[in-house]
């Protein structure tokens, strides 16, 4: 298999359930990570893992998006929308983040007619050629230019580069947290200046919430808590409740614009797969019905509380989304093997390697946080 790093952790994996992670000897694992942020209602759910195997039995691919009615996608594009403001009505399914975000600006280019596109320093979107144009990181970039062109960045949370979005702005893509920059929350005063500068040069916000979506930061959807809504959303991760598939979402009459001059603006082969879209409405199901919401910042509070550690230079959290901030990348990296050898599975970010990354499944007992997070602490004391 190709590989992404030279160091992967290399857990061979025998199997998932709930919080934990089973390694071929028997060895349990305590899931702080939730597979990046996707496993939100926990490894293997039984109401998903039902749905899944339902949907099998009936069919599974049948035809390219668009062409067949298909019960799975239509309930769930039901039943999403009316958790969703009014405007955003129409769902198109795709199967990644990266291609939700494709889609996103391929449509803000269609509504408006302009091509400039502006993001924000440190972002991330995506590792396709579109999506890595819009991430912040020119690290990870530099490799693969040529990217597209007239992409504009600006700093996120600073009201002052508000004034470069203009009447030739496509769009400005943003996650309402920033997720692979360390957890990075704006003000409500920001988020609100850039939804009235957007209406008023006629440029569509796209909320990236594909990192922040499903209960990640106590909301279903990020956005809630800033009372700022976008033109379009985009989404993945914890959508299918451990399976593939992303959307994005905006209005009937904007994304009915895909479907003239040219006709087919938008083709996906395996967007919107029955399989994939039965274990995504089961996946909304359970966060509804076991009202998982609810205790998404009690338990945030209880894991910040529990790894307190005066080595710890700063916690930034929302919900369930922690970054641990450590004055050096190496002392991260230590903590992060460690903790995997003590049975505890952590991880780092791209654009913030100072810190590790907390995101553990919104379901996760009180009991599992304090026991993961003693170890965490106890790892931390070790480190130099």
């Amino acid at each position: 298999m190709a590989q992404t790093s030279p160091h992967p952790l290399q857990l061979e994996v025998s199997h998932a359930e709930g919080s934990y992670i089973f390694d071929k000897t028997g060895k349990k694992y305590y899931d702080l990570i939730s597979g990046i942020a996707v496993s939100n209602i926990g490894h293997c759910h039984p109401k998903v893992v039902n749905a899944v195997k339902a949907q099998v039995d009936q069919y599974m691919h049948v035809m390219a998006y668009g062409e067949f009615i298909q019960t799975p996608q239509n309930e769930l594009a039901t039943q999403l929308t009316e958790l969703l403001p009014d405007h955003l009505n129409s769902c198109y399914f795709v199967n990644s983040g990266a291609e939700a975000n494709e889609g996103a600006l391929k449509l803000a280019k269609r509504i408006t007619g302009r091509t400039e596109l502006i993001a924000c320093n440190k972002s991330y979107h995506g590792s396709t050629h579109g999506t890595l144009s819009v991430s912040g990181n020119e690290v990870k970039k530099n490799a693969f230019r040529p990217l597209l062109p007239d992409v504009r960045f600006i700093d996120f949370n600073n009201e002052e580069h508000l004034d470069q979005i203009t009447e030739r702005t496509a769009a400005v893509i943003i996650e309402p947290v920033q997720g692979d920059a360390g957890v990075r929350i704006p003000t409500r005063d920001y988020l609100k200046r850039l939804r009235q500068t957007c209406t008023e040069v006629g440029a569509q916000l796209i909320f990236d919430e594909i990192q922040t979506g499903f209960g990640r930061t106590g909301k279903l959807f990020a956005f809630e808590h800033f009372d700022v809504t976008p033109d379009i959303l985009t989404i993945a991760k914890a959508f299918g409740g451990g399976m593939p598939i992303g959307a994005f979402i905006s209005s009937r009459e904007h994304m009915n614009l895909l479907t003239h001059n040219p006709m087919l603006g938008h083709i996906t082969t395996f967007g919107g797969h029955p399989v994939n879209c039965a274990a995504a409405l089961a996946n909304l199901n359970v966060i509804q019905e076991e009202r998982l919401l609810n205790d998404v910042e009690h338990k945030g509070e209880l894991l910040a509380a529990t790894i307190q550690h005066p080595s710890i230079k700063e916690i930034r959290r929302i919900g369930l989304m922690f970054a641990i901030e450590f004055e050096s990348a190496d002392t991260v990296q230590e903590i992060v093997f460690k903790c995997l050898e003590e049975g505890v599975i952590t991880f780092w970010f791209l654009s913030c390697p100072e810190s590790f990354r907390l995101a553990p499944p919104i379901s996760m007992s009180d009991e599992d946080l304090i026991y993961a997070g003693e170890v965490i602490r106890r790892i931390i004391d070790e480190c130099p």
